[in-house]
C-alpha cells in the first residue's frame, strides 16, 4: 500500500517531462557547387521522425549563404536524431548538397556548432559545413497546456512572418523583349528567348528566324525583397518539338537600375550568334499585403478614404497601370476532401491573380480549417480571374489537390461574405468542400476602359497544353456553324435576286435602293447600337419573366448566348462597347471619312519613328481577348450568399 503512491508519485512526476527544442539557423560555409554556372540555390530542411519541422527559404547564387531562421518544436523523448538535409533548387529535381544530424540525448542546454555536411554517394571530401544555435529547454507539468498553447502561437507567429517576408512583393520588372539582331541563318527554323529572374520564368513566343528577327513582347517580373536579381536570358534555336540548340546567354543585375526608367540592354550571344535587344524598366508597387482578420486594410475609416480617392474620376490619369486595389478575406473551409490515411487533410489555401501569388499557413489535421486571414492585392487588369486552390500538405513531396475556384473580378460583390463550392482541377465539374470568402474590390474605370484595349499581361512560362479532342471537336464545330451560317445568308441573297419570291425580291430591292442612296458610314455603328438596345430591352423583358417565375418556383434559369461581348452577361464589357459605339457615331457623323482614315495612317506610319521599341497590338482583338469563351463562362464559380453546409452535405440531408 505505500509502494503503489510512491510508484504513482514516480509516474505523475516523469509523465509530464517534455521538451522544448529551438534552432537558429544561422549561415553555410563553402557549400558544394550544383549549377553551372558554378554556385547553387541552397536551402535546408530539417527533419525528424521522417517527417519535416522547418523549411528554410531559397538564397540564390550563394555557396555562403546567410539565412538567420528562428524555429521551435515540442519534443517528447530525447532518444531521436534530427537531420539536417541541404538541397540546391533547381526548376525540375532540386539536387542533394549532403546532410548531418544531431542526437538530441547528447544535447547541452544551449549551445552552437558548426556540423559538417556530408553524402556517402558523392566522390567530394568537403561539402561544408551549416551553423546552428540550439537550445533544449525542459517543460515542466505545471501550466504545462497554456504553456504549450502560448508557445506555439508564438512559434506559428515567427513562421507566419517568415512566410508573409518571402512571398510580398515590392516593385516590378518590366521586360520588353524587342529584337535579335545578326542571328545566324542555319537549320533551325524558329527562335525564342527563355528569361529567368530567381523561380520565375519567362518564355516568349517562338518567331521565325531572321537575321534581325522581331519579338516586341513585354511582360512583368515580381521583384522580392530577399530575391535574386540577376535576370539570366537565353536565346535557343528550335527545330520539331524535341531539337533545340543554345545560341548564348548572358546575365543582367537589375539591381542598380534607375526607378520608373527604361534601360536599354544589347546583350552579345556566342561568338558569331549575333545580340538579342531588349529594355527592363524597375517600377515600385504597393498594395501587396498578408495580415489577420481582425486589422483587415479597408476597414479601417481613412485607409479606405486614401483608396477611394485614389482610384476616383479625377485620378483617372495618374498612373494607368494602376487600375485598383482587391481585398480578399479567406475565412475557412468547409468539408475538405481526406487526402491523408488519417481520414484529415493539412489544408493550405494559395490565391493567384494574373501572375501575382500569395499563400496562407497550414492548418494540420482537420478538415474544416480557419485561416481567418486577409490578402491584399493591386489590381493591374479589372479583367482577371482571381484563382483560390486549395492544397493538401505532404511533407517532401508535391501538396495534393483538394479543390478550386475561379471568380472574375467584375462579379465581385463588395463586402458580401460568400461560399463557394469548391471544383476539380480543370474546373469542369465539382470537388468535396466549400470555401468562405469576403471579397472586395476598388477600381477606377477609366483606366480599366483603357487597359481593355491594350495587350493582357503575358502569363510566366507555362507546360505546353497537351492535345484536345475535345476542343478540337468544339472549334470544329463552331467553324462549320459558322460556314453555314454564311451559306444561309449567301443562298438567301441568290434567292432575291432570281425573283423565287416576288414578294421578298421587291422588298430586297427597295431596301438596296434606299440603303444605297441615303446611307453614311456613321449609320454603321448606330445600327449595331440600335441592334444592341433591342437586344437589352428583350432580356430585361425575359429576365423579368425569368424573375417571376422563380418566385413562384424557385427555378432560375441563367440566360446567356453565344456572343457575351453584346448579351451583357459582362455588363462592363457590353457598357464599354455601348459608349464606344456612341463615341464612334458622333465623330464619323461630323468628321469625313477620309479624315479619320488619314489620321489612322499618319499615326501608323509615325509610330516607330515616335516611339522605336513599342509594342504591336490590335485594339479590336485586344478588346476581344477580354471577352469570356463558354467554356470560361461555365467555369467560373458562381457567388452566392454563405451558407454553412457544403452541397455534398445538403445532398445527403435532401430525401
Amino acid at each position: 500500500m505505500k509502494t503503489e503512491p510512491a510508484g504513482v508519485n514516480e509516474h505523475q512526476r516523469e509523465a509530464p517531462r517534455t521538451y522544448l527544442l529551438t534552432i537558429y539557423l544561422k549561415e553555410g560555409r563553402g557549400l558544394v557547387i550544383r549549377d553551372r554556372c558554378g554556385t547553387s540555390d541552397p536551402y535546408v530542411k530539417f527533419k525528424l521522425d521522417g517527417k519535416t519541422l522547418y523549411k528554410s527559404k531559397v538564397v540564390y547564387k550563394n555557396l555562403n549563404p546567410v539565412w538567420n531562421e528562428p524555429f521551435s518544436f515540442p519534443i517528447r523523448s530525447l532518444d531521436q536524431k534530427v537531420f539536417i538535409k541541404v538541397y540546391d533548387r533547381d526548376l525540375t529535381t532540386d539536387d542533394f548538397m549532403g546532410s548531418c544530424g544531431v542526437e538530441l540525448n547528447k544535447l547541452e542546454l544551449e549551445n552552437e556548432m558548426v556540423l559538417l555536411l556530408d553524402d556517402p554517394n558523392s566522390l567530394e571530401d568537403d561539402m561544408g559545413v551549416i551553423v546552428i544555435d540550439i537550445c533544449l529547454s525542459v517543460r515542466d507539468s505545471k501550466n504545462k497546456k497554456h504553456r504549450w498553447t502560448q508557445r506555439k502561437k508564438r512559434s506559428l507567429t515567427r513562421l507566419t512572418e517568415s512566410m508573409k517576408k518571402s512571398q510580398l512583393w515590392t516593385g516590378v520588372y518590366t521586360v520588353t523583349l524587342v529584337e535579335g539582331r545578326d542571328l545566324p541563318l542555319d537549320g533551325q527554323r524558329d527562335v525564342f528567348v527563355r528569361f529567368k529572374l530567381g523561380e520565375q520564368k519567362y518564355k516568349s513566343k517562338s518567331q521565325v528566324k531572321k537575321v534581325n528577327t522581331q519579338w516586341r513582347e513585354r511582360f512583368d517580373f515580381i521583384q522580392f525583397p530577399d530575391a535574386s536579381s540577376l535576370l539570366e536570358i537565353e536565346v535557343v534555336g528550335k527545330e520539331g518539338r524535341r531539337y533545340e540548340e543554345c545560341y548564348g546567354q548572358c546575365e543582367i543585375d537589375l539591381s542598380g537600375l534607375p526607378v520608373n526608367e527604361s534601360t536599354l540592354f544589347t546583350c552579345e550571344l556566342d561568338p558569331g550568334r549575333g545580340r538579342v535587344v531588349f529594355l527592363v524598366t524597375p517600377i515600385p508597387c504597393t498594395g501587396a499585403s498578408i495580415t489577420d482578420l481582425v486589422t483587415p486594410a479597408l476597414e479601417e475609416p481613412h485607409e479606405r478614404l486614401n483608396m477611394l480617392v485614389k482610384y476616383s474620376f479625377r485620378n483617372s490619369l495618374k498612373d494607368l497601370r494602376d487600375i485598383g486595389f482587391l481585398q480578399v478575406k479567406v475565412i475557412k473551409a468547409i468539408d475538405l476532401m481526406a487526402a491523408d490515411l488519417n481520414g484529415k487533410s493539412d489544408p493550405f489555401c494559395v490565391l493567384e491573380l494574373g501572375n501575382n501569388r500569395l499563400q496562407t499557413h497550414t492548418i494540420y489535421k482537420t478538415l474544416n480549417p480557419e485561416w481567418n486571414k486577409v490578402f491584399t492585392f493591386p489590381v493591374k487588369d479589372i479583367h482577371e480571374v482571381l484563382e483560390v486552390t486549395v492544397f493538401d500538405e505532404d511533407g517532401d513531396k508535391a501538396p495534393d489537390f483538394l479543390g478550386k475556384v475561379a471568380l472574375p473580378l467584375l462579379s465581385i460583390r463588395n463586402g458580401q461574405q460568400v461560399a463557394c463550392s469548391l471544383r476539380k482541377e480543370n474546373l469542369g465539374g465539382l470537388s468535396k468542400g466549400t470555401i468562405v470568402l469576403e471579397l472586395e474590390v476598388i477600381y477606377n474605370p477609366i483606366k480599366a476602359s483603357i487597359k481593355t484595349f491594350t495587350p493582357r499581361e503575358q502569363k510566366f512560362m507555362e507546360d505546353n497544353a497537351k492535345f484536345s479532342k475535345k476542343v478540337l471537336a468544339r472549334n470544329v464545330i463552331r467553324v462549320r456553324n459558322l460556314y453555314r451560317a454564311v451559306c444561309h445568308v449567301n443562298q438567301f441573297i441568290k434567292r432575291c435576286f432570281q425573283w423565287e419570291s416576288v414578294q421578298r425580291s421587291i422588298i430586297a430591292f427597295l431596301v438596296f435602293v434606299v440603303t444605297v442612296w441615303y446611307w453614311d458610314f456613321y449609320m454603321l455603328p448606330l445600327l449595331i447600337l440600335a441592334t444592341l438596345s433591342a437586344l437589352l430591352i428583350y432580356l430585361l423583358q425575359v429576365s423579368e419573366l425569368a424573375f417571376r417565375q422563380y418566385t413562384y418556383s424557385n427555378e432560375f434559369m441563367d440566360i446567356t448566348t453565344d456572343a457575351h461581348t453584346f448579351n451583357w452577361s459582362v455588363p462592363f464589357l457590353s457598357n464599354l462597347a455601348f459608349l464606344v459605339l456612341i463615341m464612334a457615331t458622333v465623330i464619323t457623323y461630323f468628321i469625313p471619312v477620309r479624315y479619320i482614315v488619314l489620321l489612322w495612317g499618319i499615326h501608323k506610319f509615325t509610330k516607330k519613328l515616335r516611339s522605336p521599341y513599342a509594342i504591336e497590338n490590335n485594339e479590336v482583338m485586344d478588346f476581344l481577348s477580354r471577352v469570356p469563351s463558354d467554356v470560361q463562362m461555365a467555369q467560373y464559380t458562381e457567388l452566392s450568399p454563405c451558407s454553412s453546409h457544403s452541397p455534398y452535405r445538403r445532398k445527403r440531408a435532401s430525401p
